[in-house]
């Protein structure tokens, strides 16, 4: 089964930190999750101030600068992976190196019907 692991946190925390993940690291975090067969994708995000928010409503667009909306922590980063179950997918998701300086989202991805 497919799992998305969001990464948060703080921007301003994220790598200023002690205990902060520094880019070597999660690259071979990624390395590893990836020559396991278990990655399927995954990518570190740009600064929230770089998002936009785009929104439909009765056939208008409304785009807005920034995230869709303020948090104390920003969504940083995600990893697509494959798992047996949520357990599993829980144990990669403890091991991303930004865990320890933020929180990591465990989310089933959800298969779409054609129906």
């Amino acid at each position: 089964m497919k799992y998305l692991c969001l990464v948060y946190a703080d921007e301003n925390l994220l790598h200023s930190l002690p205990e902060s993940p520094r880019d070597a690291e999660c690259l071979e975090y990624a390395e590893r999750i990836h020559s396991s067969g278990r990655m399927l994708a995954a990518e570190a995000l740009q600064p929230v101030s770089t998002a936009t928010t785009v929104r439909m409503r009765q056939g208008k667009v409304t785009i807005t600068d920034g995230p869709f909306a303020e948090t104390k922590e920003q969504l940083a980063g995600f990893y697509l992976v494959e798992a047996r179950d949520l357990n599993e997918a829980i144990q990669l998701a403890a091991n991303i190196p930004a865990a320890r300086v933020g929180c990591v989202e465990v989310r089933p991805i959800r298969e779409l019907s054609p129906e």
